[in-house]
């Protein structure tokens, strides 16, 4: 059988895909809908604001090359889990593998719903969205990501190509904009920014909770370890696109704040629940109705590719036997339709029952604790195995920055707003405990699913893939 006919993850995504895929993910609402923390935290003075933005674009990209050097070691889809299992055994790889199936999940949810409120808003311009259909909506897409996931990730290539450019364009209107008015010289526009250093100096504990806003604009970088299994030449390709996408995002990150800095005062951007819609009224009112949409459209590609990166570490983990057979097959287009699946399934219950997504602050919460681990796993790992083959080498204070950054995530909220909560949420990590033991470690048998495993594969058409020239 020809090697583009055998049924396995494929390398054939190459760096203008990749570049895209940090960009969407990087690229969220935030941008379009709440600038405003970042300016809130840093006591109204532009000048600090920008500055701040400027950091947390460095910061993040920090965070991205340690990722890199991850998937560039380990040059498979679902590379964390990899990573965490050659750091801290199975056990620990399991828990990993079992907290992203809920945050994965929880975050798929938010996303649907929120790209489903500003799908209906305009349609209810002067009341908010009723729940019924928003939720209906959020269903509805996330069911058809699911499917566009199922048909190969060459089947979405074009949708992304389609949304980076919508994302790029509409930043790049605003930004222009905003510089059109700034040249124009107007007295009200060029004297917001002549000025901007001029108002109070933010405390640091102020500023620190500015960069954690900006940080999470920036979050999204290292998107790309996800799925180094399915890139051409991931050595070169991850940091080729790092190094052209993030320069990209900071500039037009910076302009578009200028921009609603030119249009707007402080306190009207404060006072804003999404700043690009109240600039857009200001400065463009005959497009007031389409900046839902385009947020909408933002939202749809980090729904599609989130559920591209949430299933490979399932699919990744089937193939380490730490789940069941099912989780390691693939359908005729080479995507592993069981784990896209289970988590369209698994958003699917969040979306309807609306609890579960105030969860999400708290799966966060967990996301930081895993991050660190990982960070010191790299230092461990240097330690442990310094003839280990890496072509891609992160700088020891990046990794040290970005342990203390998520470190200070996971501290700070306990110490500022100590809640039960928190303890609920560790005790939530540990129950996967109750899983690998009986079912992993012990290798428990069940008959009856093991029928149903065979009855499965034939219904959904899945197959264990076939081994690339690279695996053998």
């Amino acid at each position: 059988m020809g090697e583009d006919k055998k049924i396995h993850l494929k390398r054939e995504l190459g760096y203008f895909w990749g570049t895209s895929f940090i960009i969407i993910n990087i690229i969220g609402a935030g941008i379009f809908v709440s600038p405003k923390g970042v300016l809130e935290h840093s006591a109204m003075n532009v000048g600090i604001s920008l500055c701040i933005w400027a950091a947390c674009a460095v910061l993040s990209l920090t965070f991205s090359l340690c990722s890199a050097e991850i998937g560039i070691t380990f040059p498979y889809s679902g590379a964390q889990y990899c990573f965490i299992k050659r750091c801290y055994g199975p056990l620990v790889a399991f828990l990993r593998l079992w907290t992203n199936l809920f945050t994965g999940a929880g975050i798929v949810a938010s996303q649907a719903l929120l790209l489903a409120e500003y799908s209906i808003q305009p349609f209810f311009p002067s009341c908010s969205v009723p729940k019924l259909p928003m939720k209906c909506m959020a269903l509805a897409m996330l069911w058809v990501v699911g499917i566009l996931n199922c048909r190969g990730v060459k089947e979405a290539t074009w949708l992304q190509a389609v949304s980076t450019m919508i994302k790029v364009s509409i930043l790049s209107l605003i930004s222009l904009s905003g510089m059109f008015m700034l040249v124009r010289g107007k007295a009200e526009n060029v004297g917001r920014l002549q000025n901007a250093f001029d108002a109070e100096v933010p405390a640091v504990y102020q500023i620190v909770e500015a960069v954690f806003q900006g940080y999470f604009a920036f979050s999204g970088g290292g998107c790309l370890t996800n799925v180094a299994g399915e890139l051409k030449k991931p050595r070169v390709t991850i940091p080729k696109c790092l190094f052209t996408a993030f320069p990209v995002v900071t500039v037009l990150y910076l302009l578009v704040n200028i921009s609603y800095m030119t249009v707007l005062t402080p306190r009207e951007i404060l006072s804003s629940d999404a700043v690009a819609i109240t600039w857009t009224d200001r400065v463009i009112p005959q497009l007031t109705w389409f900046i839902p949409f385009a947020i909408s459209a933002s939202l749809f590609s980090n729904l599609l590719t989130n559920v591209l990166q949430t299933s490979r570490m399932l699919y990744i983990a089937g193939q380490q036997d730490q789940l069941p057979l099912l989780f390691k097959t693939l359908n005729i287009h080479s995507s592993p339709l069981i784990c896209v699946l289970l988590n369209i399934i698994m958003g699917s219950i969040a979306i309807v029952v609306t609890n579960l997504i105030e969860l999400i602050n708290y799966l966060y919460f967990v996301i930081s604790i895993w991050t660190v681990l990982s960070m010191i796993g790299l230092l461990k790992l240097r330690y442990q195995e310094p003839n280990l083959h890496r072509h891609f080498k992160v700088l020891t204070p990046f990794i040290l920055i970005t342990m203390a950054i998520n470190l200070s995530m996971v501290l700070i909220p306990l110490v500022k707003s100590p809640k039960m909560h928190y303890i609920y949420v560790l005790l939530f990590l540990f129950s996967g405990l109750l899983f690998y033991i009986p079912l992993t470690y012990f290798k428990l048998k069940l008959v009856w699913f093991e029928k149903l495993t065979c009855y499965l594969q034939l219904f959904f058409n899945v197959c264990i893939p076939d081994k690339s020239n690279e695996q053998i």
